[in-house]
Parts: C-alpha cells; structure tokens; sequence
C-alpha cells in the first residue's frame, strides 16, 4: 500500500517541507513538496536522499533500538525507574544545579517544552542549554540588544524582492542550497540586482557576487565599522530616521570615528574601494537584505558583528520594509523552535528572562506550579560553562538529547574528560555509534524524522507541522515522552500525554508576547499549512517593523557601540596559521544522519587540510602530504589539498569530520576554541591559530569491504599516525566502507589482523600475497566465479602507491578475470593494470564526474548560459536539486568549447 504524508525536512534551519512515501512500515522515498512555502517542491542533496537514512540496513545496524545500561540491553521500565533515582539522589546530595541537560536544536518544539519544563520545575535547574548555543546564540543576542527582541523581521519573500543582498559570514550556495536557488533565480530575472559577499574565502557564494570582500578572519566588525564611517560622513543615511526611530546614535558615531575605510581597509585586508562601494551599495539601494551565519555568530566578538550589521540596517532604515532587514540564516531545523519554547539556559518560554523575577512568575503559574516563586533563579550554564563545570566535579550529571557534544563542542580533550568524571551520563539519540554514545551510562533509543509528531520553526518565522510517517523501530521513544516517563517516575509528571497538549501549553506561554501565536492550533496548521509568528488574529505576519515600532520599551531600536576586537587566538611566529571551519556541500553537521548514506560521501569522501596552493609551494609542501595541525588544545593530523580560494596563510577544514571517521580523539574540535562572546556565551569556532609540521608516513594500508564491521574499524582509526574510514556508495545499490590509513613504521601484525577481521578478511576463500622483506602484503576476497568475478573486500600494505590501482576495481566492482595473476604480482608487474584514478564527482544526485562535465563542455559551444543550459541538457546535472550550479558555472568558465578532458 502506497501511502504519502506531508512532512519537514530534519536538516538545516530553512526548513523545506516533504512529503514522505512509504507503506506504513518503511519509509519508502521523498520529495519535495510544491506547495510549502519555504521550498515549493526544491529539495537540496541532503533532503532528496532523506528516505536513504531509513532503509532497512540502517534500521537494522544504524538505529539505536533498545535502552541499555553500560552497553547492555534493559527494558525501558529499568531504565525509567533507574535514572530518576539516580538523579533524585544526585540532587539531594549536591543540589539540583549538580545535573545538567544539553538538548538540540534538531528536537521539535514540544520536545524542547518537555525537556524545559523537566529541568526547572521538576529538578529546578536552569542548567539546560542547547546546541543552538554553537550556532545562533550570537544572533539571539544581537537581535534581542538591537531590536528589544529575538526576531529575525525578514521573510524569505524578501530574497526576490531585494536590490542589494548583503551575504556576511555564510556561504548559502552548500549551507542553505535551496534559498541560495532563489536568489539565482531572482538574479537571473533581475539582474540589476547587485550582491555582495564577506568572507575570508572566495566560496561558492562569493563566486556569485559582484562585489566580493576577502577579509582578514575575525575582522567583520572593523570592516562594519568603516562601511559605516562611510555612510555617515558620505551621507547616505537617514536621518530623520534615526531621530524619529533609534536610540544612541550619537556614541557609535563618535565611535566609528576613529574607523575610518582607509584603516578598517589596513585591517581587514581589502581595499578602500570596495569599502565604499559596499557602504553605498547597502546603503543607497532601494531595499537592501543582509543574510549571515556561522560566520558571524561563531565568534567571541559574535554579539558585536552582529549588532554592528544591524546598525547598518537602522542608519540606512533599511528595516521593516520589502526586501530590507537583517536577515539570521538558523543553522538547524528548529533552533528557532527552541529559542521560543526557551530551550537555552538564558532563556524561558515566550521569549522571556530567568532572570527576571516577574517572567519566572509567569511560568510558573502556567505550569501550574504550587508557589509561583518556584522556579530556580540561579543563573543556568551554558554549553562551554555547563562541561567546564562537568570537567570540574561540579556538575555530576549530563543528560545529552540528540546531539554529539564528543563531537561538535571545540575544546575537545576538556569535553571527554568531563564526560568520563559525571557520576552519570544519559545519552538520548535515534544513531547509534556517535561519539559521545561511548560516554553513556545509559543510552535511551530515540525517535526521529518520519518517525515523530509535533512543529517546527524555521529562519523566516514559519511554523511547520512534523507528522508520523512510519512507527519507530524496536522500542525507541518520541523525545518528549523519555523526558515525560522520567518526570513521572521522579513524582512530578508534566501534565500532557500528547504532542499537541504539550505544544497547546507552549502557546500559551506566548500569548501576549512578541512572538503570540495563541490564533493558531494544529487543526489550523493542516488546513491552511506552514504559518509566520506572530499568529493572533487568523493572519501570519510576513515583516515584522513595519510600522518602524520595535520590540523595546520605548518602541525605539537600538544602535550598540561595540569597538573592534581581534579573536581571542592570535597568529604568531609559533602558530603563524589562521585555521576555520568550514563545511561540506553534502554533509550536515556531525553527520550521525547524513553519514549513514554512502553516497553523500560521492563529492568529498577524504578528510584534508586545505591550503592556498601558492603557501604550500613555499613551505615544500605538495597535495597529499600528511601535516600535523596543533593548536594550544590539541593536534590532528589530516593530507594537504590545495585550494586557491584559501587566503595565503589561512587555513580550513570542514566541521563535520569527528572521531567517528577520521583518527585522533576528537577530530576537528581537538584544535578548536573555546573561549566566547561574553554576551552570547558562543565559542569561537571560526578562528584558531595553529602550526603546520609536514609528516614523513611512508607507510600505507588501504582497505575495503562491501561488509564490514563498521565498530571495529572505527576502534582501528586511532591505531594509526592517520586514518580515516568513509562509507561508499557502490554500483547496483552496493554499500560499504573504505579504510585508509599512514604510518612511520610497519603497522604492526596484530593490527592488522583485526583490520583485516572487521573488512571479512579471515577464514578460507582468500587470496594472499606477502613480501616479508619488504613488509608488503595484499588480501582479497572474490565475489562470484570465473569471468563475473569482482572483489568483495581488499587489504593493501606496503609505500605509497603499493598496488593502490585494485581499490577502482572493488568501488567499480569490475570483473577481476582479465587481471589474473597480475592481482598478487609484485608491483613492478601493476603498472600495465593501472586504472585511470577516479575523478572527482560533482553532481550528486546523477552521479556526474567533472571528467564527464569537462568532456561535455568540450562539446558545448555559445554564451556562458548556452554552454550551461546545454551540459545540463546532455548529462542532466544541475536540474534537480541545484546544489552542483556554483560548480557547474566555474567549469564553464574553466573549460572552453574546444577542449575535450577524458
């Protein structure tokens, strides 16, 4: 039976809408759904390959299906009865503010309202805090500073509406793909429309723009600073505006000041020119829209990039009006969800203060709490604080809800000594396998997309119904519900048995406030679909300010003064390289989701250390090479790749790449800082400085298998100077892994028998190769017989490059016949079998090489957009979900018609 539910998408905070097919037990495929208004049916890699993480393989061997205790089975009756009476006499030993909670911003909102309510009135702790608090803390502060309150006043309308988009800190071409489609397609209807882009990398995004400025990392409020310099003496601002509408203009002026381009050009590295032409640009443009992410709230000067936008916004009053506004892109699906429920430790429902007495008032009586003092007023810690006490001994419990703090907070030898002192860790979480389910004492199993009930808030304001496709596998649980049998066993239950009462008494928590949505209900939500808050009188609200009253006491808002200040780390002769974070076009955050899918490993598969090409010739350091990253926190080693679009001394690699697939404890976040914006209490993960030291790993083993144990081989990651383990998509629907690995000396016998153990390489069937003297060794297994034969798993040993020419062969799975004896020849007998190596993919969703682009383009003859329109026409990519466009347009610029690449 073939059935369809509407649906959000669980990944980035754009918050595209589904529909789910299935037949009530399996999710059986996805699109997208034309009629949601965040979307209209465009889905990006991520979404279009959601159902992938739903198979039946990955329900089996990915999903966490059964409570456990110290690893070992439970029914949820022990787990239940167990944990509230640890935490019982957790808290009358050491106090409630000895247990913390660490949430997400993945959980829908009745989930946040469950876990909150949880925490204060039943443990009477304010120590919960999300992982929103790595993302969007610095833009909830900027906003709630500047504008009196957390709302984003822009709608995505506004992208197609603007005549001047000013994108700082972000790349929306890989992080927000399917907004990044509409402002291509705005550009292409109007192409007087002008776009600027800030980054210290010359991303996708800025390979859009007209205007981009390469600064300096960490230099974002210096360069606002002197774009407003500018304005002001230029006078390209408006001043009856400010008079009639601001407050404190006069301090940042004075402040400014001393900004002027000329010096904020010396700091930020760019020119004065393009200074000033951005400063007029932003500022004389009919309706100018600035978009912005990671790039500015990951900072220790988070809150003051963000404000020092928005003073941009207010000066020029392009606020509160089509296409005009500052505009926060959320990084994940219901982060927005969580700020409003008041998920975060400095938050509380409706968008309210903990630290005010009258709001804790408040709560407390609509939770129908007995003393409406009741609620702790001891200020709650947040992410880095809530672990640094952890590390401490201070806090004794940490209950962790769908997200990967052994991954993704920075600091990360801190964050696992914490973990590993908690008299108790609960670890709530749908994937099995991430890297902080080894720290659990308890690991509950979880419910997630597809699978759950309840609403979502995505960037533009825009509540979304999430609706139950298919039923969780095994015994996991909705979120909620965990949190709800706990409070019951603890003799508080929380007072709802469904999704929507929960969410019924969240609404009510916002009735009279800025965000008021007390007109909608679930019954309204499916009739007439996605709404923008705030909902009262049967009518969303699409801007917010437009009748220039803000969300302050006064209704005026607010210009901040904040001076310049560099990041907390400085680049020296010791550690002369500025490293950031980036991310990958197919991957999202940790990847304990995307990761289960081998195909979105197609277009970057291989952990590295991007460099400008032209620094690499310089230090004698060439592609491939190993170099050990160090920071003051820690070290990693990862190979070089030369990329032209890094600023000479600077340095990237992706955020997702943790413990669980590439070697060394901690991954990416073993070098990153922790230190914060003392507003917003973000860690700064965008800057750390670090030294390069180039490694002589003359030894390689390369392994794979279409079966294999997947928990062995990441035990193994760490047995090597390097290694990384990625699953790989296969012909025919083939799934495996693949193991690459480095060392200074032979890697030891015992290691890899257990190597070779986890790739199914043991037992009789196998062929072997040794050269003992020269500590080369190669193990195949065959699939099949005579000339259908292809390889199943392989085990290569030797220097670089030893028989490096099979591993095509097993990802190709080609018949093996025609290479006879030559597959356990010495080496000097493989260069007749070599195969071509295998180019890069660029178009995930039909698998289109760049080798097969740039042959098709050898083809393809007239304008930019001719050429475009005719590769897309031959090969098909770039017609579904968009995401390969920056790519697709940089080869065409690279490629001309007569030239044919094989």
């Amino acid at each position: 039976m073939n059935m369809e539910t509407r649906s959000t998408c669980p990944y980035c905070g754009v918050g595209c809408g589904v529909i789910i097919e299935h037949d009530a037990t399996q999710i059986t495929g996805v699109r997208g759904d034309p009629d949601h208004p965040a979307n209209f049916g465009r889905l990006c890699t991520k979404g279009s390959t959601l159902h992938l993480t739903a198979t039946p393989v990955v329900m089996q061997t990915r999903r966490l299906l059964r409570p456990a205790r110290q690893g070992l089975p439970i029914s949820w009756h022990e787990a239940n009865t167990e944990i509230a009476a640890k935490l019982q006499a957790i808290k009358n030993a050491h106090g409630p503010d000895s247990i913390g909670f660490y949430i997400s911003g993945q959980l829908l909102t009745e989930d946040y309202h469950a876990f909150n309510k949880l925490a204060r009135a039943v443990i009477g702790t304010n120590n919960i805090d999300s992982n929103s608090r790595l993302c969007m803390s610095s833009a909830v502060v900027g906003y709630k500073q500047s504008l009196g309150a957390d709302a984003p006043p822009c709608s995505y309308e506004d992208i197609e509406r603007a005549d001047c988009v000013f994108i700082i800190g972000a790349n929306p071409a890989w992080a927000h793909p399917i907004l990044f489609r509409r402002l291509e397609d705005a550009k292409a209807r109007r192409p007087e429309m002008k776009i600027i882009v800030v980054d210290p990398r010359r991303t996708e995004s800025a390979e859009f723009a007209d205007l981009h400025l390469q600064i300096q990392p960490g230099t974002d409020v210096a360069l606002l600073h002197g774009m407003l310099h500018a304005m002001i003496w230029e006078g390209w601002v408006d001043t009856a505006f400010i008079a009639t509408h601001t407050e404190g203009f006069a301090t940042l002026k004075q402040l400014v000041r001393d900004m002027p381009p000329r010096e904020a050009a010396r700091i930020c590295g760019v020119s004065e020119e393009q200074i000033l032409q951005a400063a007029q640009c932003f500022a004389t443009s009919p309706a100018t829209l600035s978009l912005y992410c990671m790039g500015m709230n990951q900072s220790s000067s988070g809150t003051a990039k963000n404000t020092a936008l928005i003073n941009l916004h207010l000066a020029a009053a392009q606020i509160g009006r089509p296409g005009a506004g500052p505009f926060s892109l959320t990084g994940q699906p219901n982060a927005m969800g969580g700020r409003e429920a008041g998920g975060m430790a400095s938050l509380l429902p409706g968008h309210r203060d903990p630290a005010d007495a009258a709001h804790r008032s408040e709560i407390a009586r609509l939770w129908g709490m007995a003393d409406d003092s009741a609620l702790p007023e001891t200020p709650g810690k947040t992410a880095i604080e809530l672990f640094q006490a952890a590390e401490r001994g201070e806090v004794k419990a940490l209950w962790i809800v769908c997200t990967n703090p052994a991954q993704s907070l920075p600091e990360q030898a801190l964050v696992r000594r914490a973990l590993e002192r908690c008299e108790l860790v609960i670890v709530q979480e749908a994937f099995a396998g991430t890297a902080t389910a080894a720290f659990a004492h308890y690991l509950l199993p979880a419910a997630t997309w597809g699978e759950k009930e309840g609403t979502v808030t995505n960037s533009e304001r825009r509540i979304s119904r999430v609706r139950t496709a298919v039923p969780p596998p095994g015994e996991a649980r909705a979120d909620w519900r965990i949190a709800a049998d706990i409070a019951r066993a603890m003799g508080m239950p929380l007072g709802a048995d469904t999704p929507e009462q929960l969410w019924l008494e969240h609404r009510e928590a916002t009735r009279g406030r800025d965000l008021d949505i007390t007109g909608l209900s679930y019954a309204l939500l499916d009739e007439r679909g996605p709404q923008q808050w705030p909902f009262v009188d049967g009518q969303g609200t699409e801007r917010l300010y437009a009748d220039h009253r803000f969300a302050t006491a006064d209704g005026r808002a607010r210009f901040v003064a904040k001076p310049f200040k560099p990041p907390l780390d400085t680049a020296d002769a010791r550690r002369p390289w500025s490293l950031t974070t980036t991310r990958l076009r197919d991957q999202w955050h940790g990847m304990s989701r995307s990761g289960v899918v081998p195909r979105l490993f197609g277009h970057e598969g291989t952990p590295a250390l991007s460099l400008n090409p032209q620094d690499m010739a310089r230090r004698g350091l060439a592609e491939g090479d190993y170099v050990r990253i160090t920071s003051a926190r820690g070290a990693l080693v990862l190979r070089l790749r030369g990329d032209a679009a890094i600023a000479s001394m600077q340095a990237s690699v992706p955020m997702h790449w943790g413990g669980e697939f590439v070697g060394g404890a901690g991954g990416i976040n073993a070098l990153t800082q922790p230190g914060f914006c003392p507003d917003a209490k973000q860690p700064e993960l965008k800057f750390t400085a670090v030294s390069l030291e180039k490694l002589a790993l003359p030894w390689r083993v390369s392994g794979a298998a279409w079966s294999a144990d997947r928990a062995l081989l990441r035990e193994l990651l760490t047995a090597f100077d390097y290694a990384h383990c990625v699953p790989v998509a296969g012909p025919d629907g083939r799934e495996g892994w693949s193991f690459e690995a480095a060392c200074a000396e032979p890697p030891a016998a015992t290691t890899l028998q257990r190597l070779a153990a986890a790739l199914g390489l043991h037992g009789v069937g196998l062929l072997r190769y040794a050269d003992a003297r020269r500590g080369r060794s190669r193990l195949l297994r065959l699939d099949g017989e005579g000339a259908e034969a292809t390889l199943s798993a392989l085990l290569l040993v030797g220097e670089a490059g030893t028989a490096e020419w099979l591993l095509p062969l097993w990802r190709e799975a080609r018949p093996v016949a025609p290479f006879g004896r030559r597959l356990l020849a010495p080496e000097a007998a493989d260069a007749t079998a070599a195969a071509p190596p295998r180019s890069p993919q660029v178009c995930n969703c039909f698998d289109v090489s760049e080798a097969r682009i740039r042959e098709q383009l050898g083809r393809c003859a007239g304008s930019a957009t001719e050429r475009l329109a005719a590769l897309q026409a031959g090969l098909r990519c770039g017609t579904q979900c968009g995401s390969c466009l920056p790519a697709l347009r940089r080869l065409v610029s690279q490629v001309q018609p007569e030239e044919a690449t094989t």
